[in-house]
């Protein structure tokens, strides 16, 4: 790993990329915290204000919106990180706005006509998805699909702007803003039991972050063209050629394969919904639902570091620098360890206590909490896998990779759900984010000579293991109630906390440190 001196005055270009990674994670961190917090209360919300038929079929509906939006955005919210962010490090920055002008037409035009059909097609889909009534689904779908374009567009220009290496308005515009006005119009209707306006008040706050986002990219494409980077102009700019070539066409080339790959994506994160609401019932669709909740709130430090690393990785990478690579990628993984080993832990732990907030009957998917927890401490460890070899210019290897996974799982769903119902769908989803994070994991150790598993890494697995895991599990086992396990996860996050403080320069926690530093009033 790069590592600097305490006496030198200027940082080098390895502790400035860690800094840099430091203050957009942790910005990140605390908007995706909101956020998460936000979906989850927004599940509680939709769980206790309506009967598990209606959130069962709500969900499915939301499923099928987001699928759509995945198709529209093209794999720009890829691409534009990665231009932006490789252009400016080459010094190149004036080619900016033609790579946002070949990003936003195609994606505005896909938006309305995949709007449309969802519209029109509305009927069909709420009856192929649902076992049960199509009515109230088709009344959600046509209802999301008229947001569907200022969706897109909000999320192609935020994926602009961190291609500036400004996270700020991701975390204030999409984490909390947007995420803020969906959980409190959601809880208005949930008081006054207006289902009909469900769709609305879910998608309506996108055009409200739409466009915000949208002045905000403006204002950063205003700014004056920052000189190349000095380990760049230092020696010949690797890719300057690619970079001079036709815009449009290098764009696409880049972010097709990432258009198909976001699908894949969004399938194999959500899909499973719809199969149990197809195969099962909107009930059980809803339990399931729930249940999995758990697992995105355990991902908010995956997304928050995820998107702060993307322009770092493409900006070293771009400069030729392993090292410099190396070291984000075992930091970011390190940190990402950190935050979310301990939540998915906890989750295992608590599971059939914490499903009792959605309502009675949601219990049953305890099990589902359980797989889902344990398979997330697996994928954690990986790390921003898919990030490095997208960044790596590797998008149709990661669209590969996606729609295997997706296909294992829609596989393994088929053949599980019958037998084994909702813990079925939870294996499913286990045995395809396996294959989604050991096939890139092989890939970038044998072309990069990358991998995740470094000291800090390691060392977060062990404190967050034994402190959250060995603990209170181990309590679970010998003793009932839950005033034992309590304790138990007490004790353990005190020897966690005592670990991570005395392991701290092992950790790279220093780094985060000195922003807070810089950023206290003086």
């Amino acid at each position: 790993m790069t590592s600097t001196s305490e006496k030198t005055t200027t940082p080098t270009r390895g502790t400035a990329d860690l800094r840099a990674l430091a203050r957009g994670g942790v910005l990140n961190f605390m908007g995706a915290g909101f956020a998460a917090v936000a979906q989850f209360l927004s599940v509680v919300v939709l769980t206790r204000g309506f009967s598990k038929q209606e959130a069962g079929v709500f969900f499915a509906a939301t499923t099928v919106f987001l699928m759509g939006l995945a198709l529209a955005r093209l794999g720009t919210d890829v691409g534009l990180v990665y231009f932006i962010a490789r252009t400016r490090a080459l010094g190149l920055g004036h080619r900016v706005a033609a790579y946002v002008r070949a990003a936003f037409g195609p994606t505005v035009v896909a938006a309305i006509v995949i709007a449309a059909v969802l519209y029109a097609a509305a009927p069909w889909i709420a009856e192929a998805a649902v076992d049960g009534p199509a009515d109230d689904g088709a009344r959600y779908l046509r209802a999301l699909a008229l947001f569907l374009p200022a969706a897109a567009v909000s999320d192609a220009a935020l994926a602009a702007t961190r291609g500036y290496r400004s996270m700020r308005p991701t975390a204030l515009v999409e984490n909390i803003a947007r995420q803020g006005l969906q959980l409190s119009l959601l809880a208005c209707l949930a008081l006054f039991g207006a289902t009909s306006l469900l769709g609305a008040a879910w998608a309506g706050p996108y055009i409200v972050s739409a466009v915000i986002a949208v002045l905000l990219l403006r204002g950063l494409m205003r700014r004056p063209v920052p000189p190349p980077e000095p380990a760049v102009e230092a020696s010949e700019k690797p890719g300057e050629e690619a970079a001079r070539g036709g815009t449009a066409g290098e764009f696409w080339r880049y972010t097709a394969p990432r258009a198909i790959a976001s699908v894949a994506q969004i399938v194999l994160q959500r899909f499973d919904i719809v199969l149990v609401a197809a195969m099962l019932g909107p009930v059980q669709a809803a339990v399931y639902t729930a249940a999995t909740r758990y697992v995105v709130v355990g991902q908010i430090g995956n997304q928050a570091l995820g998107q702060a690393v993307q322009p770092q990785l493409s900006a070293v990478l771009s400069r030729g620098d392993m090292a410099g690579a190396r070291s984000l990628y075992q930091t970011a993984t390190c940190w990402l360890v950190l935050l979310t080993w301990p939540v998915y832990l906890v989750f295992a732990t608590f599971a059939p206590y914490s499903l009792q907030l959605f309502g009675g009957g949601y219990e049953e998917g305890a099990d589902v909490v359980l797989i889902l927890s344990l398979t997330m401490l697996f994928a954690t460890i990986c790390g921003q896998v898919d990030t490095v070899l997208i960044m790596a210019g590797k998008t149709t290897w990661n669209l590969a990779n996606i729609v295997t996974a997706m296909t294992v799982n829609i596989v393994a769903d088929l053949l599980l759900i019958p037998r084994l119902g909702i813990t079925g769908a939870a294996a499913g989803w286990a045995i395809a984010l396996f294959v989604k994070n050991v096939v890139p994991l092989a890939q970038i150790a044998h072309v990069l000579r990358l991998h995740p598993f470094g000291r800090g890494t390691l060392t977060a697995a062990a404190l967050a293991g034994v402190g959250f895991g060995v603990l209170p599990l181990t309590t679970r086992l010998l003793l009932d109630g839950l005033l034992p396990l309590l304790i138990a996860t007490f004790a353990g996050a005190c020897l966690y906390g005592a670990g991570c403080l005395l392991r701290r320069d092992v950790l790279r926690l220093d780094e985060i440190r000195r922003i807070r530093r810089r950023a206290a009033p003086s």
